[in-house]
């Protein structure tokens, strides 16, 4: 009951505030911690198509396309997310997704 209390909530925010980052990012993980794969993906896609430089979406979203076993699209997110965290300077999430990238070109 509690995920359906927060996923009521930030479509609230959403509903008021469609470009709202925070709130997006928070559905896409709820959903995705419910197991709601392709409504997830579809989340995420929407934050960054709204807000490129997300970092975080696209990291989150690789995770979830991974576990799914989608992962030629979850290559193609990090390797998008990479680009964008060298755009903004954060070397921490460049490693991270890279590292994830190794791992699922291998």
């Amino acid at each position: 009951m509690e995920s359906m209390d927060k996923i009521a909530g930030l479509k609230e925010i959403l509903e008021l505030d469609p470009k709202n980052s925070f709130a997006r990012y928070g559905m896409a993980m709820e959903l995705a911690n419910r197991g709601e794969t392709e409504a997830a993906i579809t989340e995420f896609d929407t934050l960054l198509a709204n807000d490129p430089g997300y970092t975080a979406g696209y990291f989150m979203a690789a995770q979830t396309l991974a576990k799914s076993g989608q992962n030629l699209a979850a290559i193609e997110r990090l390797k998008a997310g990479v680009l964008s965290a060298a755009r903004t300077g954060n070397s921490h999430a460049v490693s991270e997704m890279q590292a994830m990238l190794d791992e699922l070109e291998r």
